[in-house]
C-alpha cells in the first residue's frame, strides 16, 4: 500500500527543494553526510548531490574493525559514481581505547558508541568543511525510536523524516541506487551480522503496515487488527512509539522566566530573509 501512494518525481522534486532551502536558509553550501554502504545513506548521499552538485556534498565512511567490506566498498562505489568527494575513517582505535578502559560484553553498548563516535567525526567535519550534516533516519525508525541518540540522530537535518522504510526501497531504485545497496539486508552496522530486521522483530514490510494505520490513518489496534496483523505486534509497535518520545524532542527546558526557549520563544532562521 505505501509504495503505491508516492508520486516519485514529486517526492524528488519536493526533497531537493528541501534540502536546498534548509542549506540556504541556515547560511551553508555545503552538506556532509555518514555513508555506511546501506540504502538510507546511499539515498541521502543522491539526494544531496541532485540538491547541491557534487562539488557542495561531502561524505565520510567510518568503519568499524567488525564492519562489512562488502558495505565499505559499496559505500567507496556509490561515492565515485556520483563524483562525491569523500574520507575513510576507521573509528577502531577510538571505540577499541575507550572499551580497553571500560570493557564490556554488551554488544549495544558498544553499537552505541560507535554511533556517537561516528557523528562526532561527523560533526568535526562539518566545521573543517563547513557543511551542514545530513541525518539518515526514515520515518520507521523515528517512530519506534531505532537510533542510537546523539548518535545517528543527532542532524542539522532529516530528508527521509517522513518516508517509511518500504518507501525509502521504492524512491532508491527511482534514484539508481546500484541493485547490490537495495537487495541487501538492511543493517546500522553495529555489530557483525546485525540485521535492523532481526533486532526490531519485524520485517519492514509489516511495521510499516502497521505503524502507517496507526500513524497517518489514526486507525484504532482494533482497526488493524481486522486488516489480518497481530494485536500483539500491534501493541508492541504502540509500545515501542509511546517509550521513545524522548528521542523525538528537544531536551526540555524548566520554565522560570516570561519567555521560554522550545516553549513559548521559537525564533524561525527566517525571519527578515
Amino acid at each position: 500500500m505505501l509504495e503505491q501512494i508516492m508520486n516519485l518525481d514529486v517526492v524528488e522534486k519536493v526533497l531537493v527543494n528541501f534540502i536546498q532551502e534548509t542549506i540556504r536558509k541556515n547560511g551553508f553550501q555545503n552538506a556532509i553526510v555518514g555513508v555506511s554502504g546501506g540504502i538510507d545513506s546511499a539515498v541521502v548521499l543522491a539526494l544531496l548531490q541532485r540538491a547541491l552538485g557534487s562539488e557542495h556534498t561531502f561524505a565520510l565512511l567510518m568503519p568499524y574493525k567488525l564492519s562489512s567490506e562488502d558495505s565499505l566498498k559499496d559505500g567507496k562505489d556509490l561515492c565515485e559514481q556520483l563524483k562525491v568527494r569523500y574520507e575513510v575513517i576507521d573509528i577502531s582505535p577510538s571505540v577499541d581505547g575507550y572499551f580497553d578502559r571500560f570493557p564490556t560484553d554488551n554488544k549495544l553498548l558498544m553499537g552505541n558508541k560507535c554511533a556517537r563516535e561516528r557523528m562526532s567525526i561527523l560533526y568535526d567535519f562539518s566545521s573543517r568543511k563547513k557543511a551542514l550534516v545530513a541525518g539518515t533516519s526514515n520515518k520507521s525508525e523515528l517512530l519506534i525510536g531505532y537510533s542510537t541518540i546523539f548518535g545517528d540522530s543527532a542532524a542539522a537535518f532529516l530528508p527521509l523524516g517522513d518516508l517509511y522504510k518500504t518507501q525509502v526501497f521504492v524512491l532508491a531504485r527511482h534514484l539508481n541506487i546500484p541493485e547490490k545497496i537495495i537487495l541487501k539486508k538492511p543493517s546500522a552496522d553495529l555489530w557483525q551480522d546485525q540485521t535492523d530486521e532481526g533486532e526490531i522483530g519485524v520485517t519492514y514490510k509489516e511495521l510499516d503496515e502497521i505503524l502507517y494505520r496507526l500513524v497517518d490513518l489514526r486507525l484504532k489496534s482494533g482497526e488493524i487488527e481486522k486488516a489480518g496483523y497481530s494485536k500483539q505486534t500491534i501493541e508492541r509497535i504502540k509500545s515501542m512509539i509511546i517509550s521513545s518520545q524522548y528521542k523525538r524532542t528537544m531536551p526540555q527546558v524548566c520554565k522560570l522566566q516570561p519567555r521560554t526557549v522550545g516553549i513559548d520563544f521559537r525564533y524561525p532562521r527566517d525571519w527578515g530573509k
